[in-house]
């Protein structure tokens, strides 16, 4: 096995640990090129690293560094929902039971994070301990000045003393009933009086936001040296829990932020990646692309994630070119002016028809355009609308390689259309669009819609599924083990109908009704309320 961890740059300086130190494992739920391509595994890595309180060790599905014999606590960060079997497999190496309930005094408290769990940890709470809701810059040591203070304490004990912090979760400490064993939620409540009776998300308002610790050829994005350039995103698109979940919009400062993570970076590798929702949308953008147009970076490979399609010029498209990337990616959602509106994209047709056209225009050679199908409210001439709109750029920007990738409206958790289920008509509506678009020399790129039906069982899930993941670990991850895993539980839980596709009542309680969100319920109805207006026009 190829030692990962020697071929490491770290920009980091870890500090020597105490003698008393907490021996912590800290683990990601895939292989090691995966996990060291988060920046939210690396910037948690780091900051463990950087306390002389903890003894932190790092483990993947392929490799790890020395373990501790008797670790205290396991921490996860989850970033895909299918991770989890990987999490119940690195359990069952270390000799953890499973289920929370069944772990001792002798057990690691196992505690997650990361945004699989901030959004919706219901379907997972039965395997964690703790789960740490929000932003981790001041949520990590909150949690770890917490247990330092009752680790001699008996478990219960310490799991009590934990959940007074905003911001830390712990399931067992409430308690859900329902109508039925197969029926809708009916009440969450905290076992004792002394439990708070909502778990408050915590945020971080800085405006120093992440970049990388690590850098190494090793990761999926080799050598690549990450920089967060905004958080969240003001756009609050009705279905996006990027934007609902992690709000408000944050920009990093270019010059506390920005300048010196870059200059950093820059000086292990040539290799630079711009990360966030809406990063064109950063007030001082222009000032960013002048500092990268400078002479000494011109050998530096840049590339960005999702821009603003209003926001695509020439400066900016030839500013990539000249840094190595050859194409850009936009969110258009939909070619349906009608449907834009109904999820709040405030893009004009004619705006998407120009970031072709300037994209062309400062030299790159391929756009790539992100849409769903399936949105509440969208009908079959809004998806005709969509091939239409890509058939035309095709003539507008004549040259320019298209590209659609398609996915299927999935509903998320703290957003206005946490209601809706997913349309069964959506795998249709793919076929159609592949059949429209692919004869006329456009890429369409479709996701699955098997896997789109079990991302919104997840994220539309309650605790009742604990049972049905473990059961559908063994069948495998398709489909069709978790319709097995359904038949086999029926009567137990509700069916699948119930969690993917049924449009749910605002009156309904939600699985996470207990973990408050940024917005109130009532903002979200009164966004929801908007959405249906356009709906109906």
């Amino acid at each position: 096995m190829p030692n990962f961890f020697a071929e490491e740059k770290r920009l980091f300086t870890a500090v020597a640990p105490d003698e008393d130190a907490i021996p912590v494992i800290f683990a990601f739920p895939n292989e090691y090129t995966v996990g060291i391509t988060s920046l939210g595994f690396q910037i948690v890595w780091s900051m463990l690293s950087g306390r002389a309180d903890v003894d932190v060790s790092r483990l993947f599905t392929d490799c790890q560094e020395p373990l501790p014999a008797q670790a205290e606590l396991m921490g996860f960060s989850l970033s895909w929902e299918l991770d989890y079997v990987n999490i119940l497999g690195l359990l069952e190496d270390q000799g953890i039971p499973l289920r929370a309930k069944d772990r001792t005094n002798d057990d690691p408290l196992i505690f997650g994070g990361g945004p699989v769990l901030t959004a919706n940890p219901e379907p997972f709470s039965a395997f964690f301990d703790v789960i740490l809701l929000g932003d981790g810059e001041t949520l990590l040591h909150d949690f770890l000045d917490a247990y330092g203070k009752v680790r001699d304490l008996d478990r219960q004990l310490q799991l009590k003393a934990l959940a007074q912090v905003p911001g830390i979760y712990i399931p067992e400490l409430y308690e859900v009933t329902y109508l039925a064993k197969d029926g809708p939620i009916t009440s969450i409540l905290p076992i004792d009086s002394d439990v708070p009776p909502t778990v408050k998300k915590q945020t971080y308002r800085g405006n120093v936001l992440s970049a990388s610790t690590v850098v190494t050829e090793r990761a999926a994005w080799e050598n690549i040296f990450m920089v967060e350039v905004v958080r969240s995103c003001p756009e609050m698109c009705r279905f996006c829990l990027a934007s609902y979940l992690t709000l408000p919009f944050r920009a990093a400062s270019i010059e506390a932020s920005l300048m010196p993570a870059i200059e950093q970076g820059l000086s292990v590798t040539r290799r630079l990646g711009l990360l966030g929702a809406s990063i064109t949308q950063h007030p001082e953008f222009e000032d960013l692309l002048d500092y990268l147009n400078r002479p000494e970076y011109d050998d530096v490979r840049v590339s960005m994630s999702s821009v603003r399609t209003n926001t695509v010029n020439e400066k900016l498209a030839k500013t990539l070119v000249e840094h190595d990337s050859k194409s850009i990616t936009i969110a258009i959602e939909s070619g349906s002016q009608r449907v834009r509106n109904i999820v709040n994209k405030k893009l004009e047709t004619a705006e998407i028809t120009a970031a072709a056209q300037q994209a062309k225009a400062g030299g790159l050679k391929a756009l790539k355009l992100y849409g769903m199908a399936g949105v509440p409210g969208e009908t079959q001439a809004d998806l005709a609308e969509t091939a239409a709109l890509m058939i035309d750029l095709k003539k507008q920007a004549p040259g320019l390689r298209l590209t659609l990738g398609c996915s299927t409206f999935v509903p998320k958790g703290h957003t206005p259309f946490q209601w809706y289920g997913v349309n069964k008509q959506a795998e249709k509506r793919l076929k159609f669009l592949q059949k429209q678009l692919r004869p006329c020399g456009i890429d369409f790129r479709p996701e699955s819609y098997s896997w789109s039906v079990i991302q919104a069982l997840i994220s539309r899930g309650d605790r009742r599924l604990a049972d049905l993941l473990e059961l559908t670990r063994g069948y495998g991850d398709t489909l069709g083990s978790y319709r097995r895993a359904f038949k086999t539980l029926k009567g137990t839980l509700p069916p699948l109908d119930f969690y993917v596709h049924q449009v749910w009542s605002p009156e309904q309680m939600l699985p996470w009704e207990h973990l408050e969100g940024p917005l109130p319920k009532a903002t979200l109805l009164k966004h929801l309320a908007e959405a249906q207006q356009h709906m109906a026009a």
